[in-house]
């Protein structure tokens, strides 16, 4: 199931009582995901996903990278704190793209779905 309820631990550390399983989503399913980003973010140059959940969306667009005058992308599946993306940058210049925000993002990342819910009460 994509969309859970119960009592989690987030890749963070964070506590929930919510939680997205992007590993419930078909090949397909990323397919259409990596064209919403590909209308998003038109040129890049090189496509890194964040380990675990945004390797397979890097992978979908990595096909599409080699355009030498565009930014990098870094692409991940859920976005909590933003700790996991910006360590993923490094401190280099990217662009960034998560498949949905349980928060705020850093101004550097897009997300095409974001959730307007407090992590935890």
């Amino acid at each position: 199931m994509l969309f859970q309820y119960g009592h989690f631990a987030l890749h963070s550390g964070v506590a929930s009582t919510w939680k997205i399983d992007c590993d419930a989503l078909t090949d397909h399913d990323i397919d259409a995901l990596a064209h919403m980003i590909r209308l998003l973010v038109p040129t890049f140059s090189t496509v890194e996903g964040v380990p675990r959940g945004g390797t397979r969306l890097a992978t979908c667009l990595s096909k599409d990278g080699g355009k030498a005058l565009g930014p990098l992308l870094i692409v991940d599946d859920v976005l909590t704190t933003g700790a996991s993306m910006e360590q993923q940058r490094a401190g280099r210049p990217a662009l960034g793209v998560v498949i949905f925000a349980r928060g705020l993002a850093p101004l550097w990342v897009t997300p095409l779905f974001h959730a307007a819910h407090q992590l935890s009460r």
